[in-house]
């Protein structure tokens, strides 16, 4: 089990049931917002709405998107950023590092001049005149919130193209920066729902970017790309109002928690204060794949982040679960072989 994830591959290799799995190598809220008993009416005999309309209706009545603004939904995040990547072709691609793989997985199938630029040393860096900018915030692995407006137009000085990667922003009390497109029809921004709403297994996201950007990209897009149960169950997460300010209050306190077990097993040189639903540290004396087999047998399952550009297998990556799973974990880590 290299980078973790793969619940059902790290249950076999312990011989248990995926469910008896603690996960916190994925960084998904440990809340749900539908209960499964209200999508017992869903017909899925006809095929769904290829446009997306009631879906689209939801989304926007929960981002408040500005006029001129609109969204393409996908299968998931990662299939809006190949999408997206396609559409746009990029000769020069700007990425802000550490961040996800398949930025720069997409970026060499295309062909594009990749620039790597270390955010943790300087995220002000000069960019190419031009060039097509990627961008996560709050950033993955390490859970950092951005002052994005001053970013913006820094990258609007060398007149770029932005993706602004919003995956995780939601767990946060910060503001997207959907509200620039109307100034900026260069500036094109991905959000995830399966994380913030509890449902990895429910695939959808989204692109937000000026609406003649969206109409061009539709129409290299297939039609039923979200199937009639995913839509319904999204539409329903959309409208549970009281599941925002519920999760953002619980992220808060149990990452903070989390934030307390970690310090308190001195096993980390260095605990990132991310502002997202996880937590990025740095082993002080231990490989993070030792910690890992030495987690396995209690069933706890995390994240070595060795594959994020500019970090090697001493940086863990802890998402935040519930209450009881910290405190397991802290147990567990307080018997660690240093």
């Amino acid at each position: 089990m290299k980078h973790g994830g793969n619940i059902y591959q790290f249950a076999a290799e312990q011989h248990c049931l995926p469910e008896e799995v603690i996960d916190f190598s994925a960084n998904i809220n440990p809340m749900q917002a539908v209960n499964w008993q209200d999508l017992q009416s869903v017909n899925l005999g006809p095929y769904s709405d290829p446009g997306y309309q009631a879906l689209k209706h939801a989304i926007k009545q929960r981002y408040l998107l500005s006029d001129g603004v609109d969204i393409e939904a996908f299968n998931g995040a990662s299939a809006a950023i190949f999408a997206l990547l396609r559409w746009l072709h990029p000769q020069d691609l700007v990425l802000y590092a550490p961040l996800y793989v398949e930025y720069g997985q997409i970026a060499e199938q295309l062909g594009c001049q990749i620039q790597i630029i270390n955010r943790f040393d300087d995220h002000w860096a000069n960019v190419p005149q031009g060039s097509t900018i990627v961008f996560v915030n709050p950033a993955t692995p390490d859970g950092q919130l951005y002052n994005m407006s001053a970013l913006l137009a820094h990258w609007q000085a060398a007149d770029c193209t932005l993706i602004v990667d919003e995956s995780f922003l939601d767990f946060s009390q910060a503001e997207s920066v959907s509200e620039h497109i109307v100034r900026n029809d260069k500036l094109y921004i991905i959000k995830s729902l399966s994380k913030f709403y509890g449902c990895a297994g429910i695939r959808i996201g989204f692109v937000i970017a000026a609406s003649q950007a969206i109409q061009a990209l539709k129409r290299l897009e297939p039609a039923w790309k979200l199937s009639s149960l995913d839509m319904a169950y999204m539409q329903l997460a959309l409208s549970n109002q009281s599941f925002i300010a519920e999760t953002r209050q619980q992220t808060t306190s149990l990452r903070e928690l989390l934030f307390k077990t970690l310090q308190t097993s001195g096993l980390f040189e260095h605990i990132y204060p991310g502002q997202a639903n996880f937590l990025l540290t740095r082993l002080a004396n231990l490989d993070g794949y030792r910690l890992q087999e030495q987690l396995a047998p209690s069933r706890i399952l995390i994240r070595v982040c060795d594959n994020f550009t500019g970090l090697d297998s001493r940086y863990v990556r802890f998402a935040v679960k519930d209450e009881a799973a910290i405190r397991h974990l802290g147990d567990c880590l307080s018997q660690i072989n240093k």
